[in-house]
C-alpha cells in the first residue's frame, strides 16, 4: 500500500534514518531500499537511487562484510573508525537530498543535522565498543553487535511506519549517548590522573 508523508514527517524520518546510519549505514540503506522496492514507502525522486537493485545489492554485500568484521574484538574498533568516513557523509547526503523541497539554507541545515545525528550515534557506538572490546570473553562484543544490527534495521523500518515516534526514540537515545560519553570521559580522566600520580610518585622515589 502506497502512503505519502508530510514535510515534517520526512524530517522526522531523516533524523531517525541518520541515527540508524550512524550505527550501521549499510543496514539502513538496504532496509530503506527494500522498503521502497516493496512499495511500503514512496521514495522521493531525488532519493530513488536507494531502491536501485545495484545499490541494494552493494549495501547488502557490505552489510554482510560488516556483520562479521564488527564481531571481531579489536578489529571492530579499526573497522568502525574507518566507517566514520562513510556513515556521517552518507547521512548528511541523505538529509540534503530528502529536503530538496525546502529552501537552500534549510536544506543545508537539514544536511548538517543529519550528519550530526549520525556522528553522535557513531560516537556513542565507538565509546561503548571501546569499553566492551577489552573484555576477555567475545560473547559480550558479539551480542552488542547483534543488538546494533537489529537497532539499525528496526529503527529504519520504524521511521517509515511511525516517523515522529522514531524521532522521539532517537532523542532519547541521544540523551543516553551524552550520559554514556560523560561516563567514559570521567573514567578516562580518572585513569589518566591516576597514571600521572603514579609516574610522579616513581619520580619522587627515584630522586
Amino acid at each position: 500500500m502506497q502512503v505519502s508523508f508530510s514535510g515534517n514527517e520526512i524530517i522526522a524520518m531523516v533524523i531517525a534514518a541518520s541515527f540508524a546510519a550512524g550505527i550501521n549505514v549499510y543496514a539502513m540503506l538496504a532496509t530503506l531500499g527494500l522498503l521502497g522496492q516493496a512499495g511500503v514507502i514512496p521514495i522521493p525522486s531525488n532519493l530513488q537511487i536507494v531502491e536501485n537493485w545495484w545499490v541494494i545489492g552493494a549495501a547488502i554485500t557490505l552489510f554482510v562484510i560488516e556483520f562479521f568484521a564488527d564481531k571481531i574484538p579489536g578489529f571492530d574498533l579499526i573497522w568502525n573508525a574507518l566507517q566514520t568516513f562513510v556513515r556521517v557523509p552518507v547521512a548528511a547526503l541523505l538529509g540534503y537530498q530528502a529536503s530538496a523541497q525546502l529552501s537552500p539554507h534549510a536544506q543545508l541545515l537539514m544536511s548538517l543535522v543529519a550528519g550530526g545525528v549520525a556522528l553522535a550515534a557513531h560516537g556513542g557506538k565507538m565509546a561503548v565498543r571501546t569499553a566492551v572490546t577489552p573484555s576477555p570473553e567475545p560473547l559480550s562484543n558479539i551480542g552488542l553487535s547483534f543488538v546494533e544490527d537489529a537497532l539499525a534495521i528496526g529503527l529504519t523500518w520504524f521511521a517509515t511506519a511511525h516517523p515522529f515516534s522514531a524521532a522521539a526514540v532517537v532523542a532519547a537515545l541521544l540523551l543516553a549517548i551524552v550520559f554514556v560519553l560523560r561516563l567514559v570521559v570521567r573514567a578516562m580522566r580518572k585513569l589518566f590522573t591516576g597514571a600521572m600520580q603514579r609516574i610522579e610518585g616513581l619520580d619522587q622515589t627515584a630522586s
